[in-house]
């Protein structure tokens, strides 16, 4: 399956809201350098790492407590030949509630295994995902720290 796009769920016992709230807490679990807002719908952000990752970010779906979607607008990816490899992805954030907790989908619709930063970046986002994981159930994340 080539073109399967790059997804990760996990579960937690806080509510919907709770999640939503996190997911939307950018600076909390991603980068505390991210410019712009990440709450609203329309808002727009700017997201840096190094000289190795630039990625511009608009809200293009808020359902409160249910889901988040970002259109990547822009990007330079250094490390790889198509540095703008994620413009035009998608990354979404499904809340749902599975067996008493409550669920998050992640999936960055265009990131598959067909492109060149699939390997680095799938393990980027999964370290991310962990760090919104623990913002999620502890209130602390650990944005800004390299991934192995």
């Amino acid at each position: 399956m080539a073109n399967q796009d790059f997804t990760s769920a996990f579960l937690v016992d806080q509510t919907p809201d709770e999640a939503f709230e996190a997911i939307n807490n950018v600076r909390g679990w991603w980068s505390e350098m991210v410019e712009g807002d990440t709450h609203q719908l329309n808002d727009e952000f700017v997201y840096r790492y190094k000289q190795l990752h630039y990625s511009k970010q608009k809200l293009i779906e808020v359902s409160a407590g249910r889901k988040v979607v970002w259109l990547v607008t822009d990007s330079s990816l250094s490390f790889v030949k198509n540095k703008s490899e994620w413009t035009g992805t998608r990354v979404s954030f499904e809340i749902s509630e599975k067996d008493g907790k409550t669920q998050v989908l992640f999936t960055h619709l265009g990131l598959n295994p067909g492109q060149e930063c699939f390997k680095d970046c799938s393990g980027g986002w999964t370290f991310y995902l962990k760090s919104l994981y623990k913002l999620i159930t502890t209130g602390k994340g650990e944005p800004d720290v390299t991934y192995p």
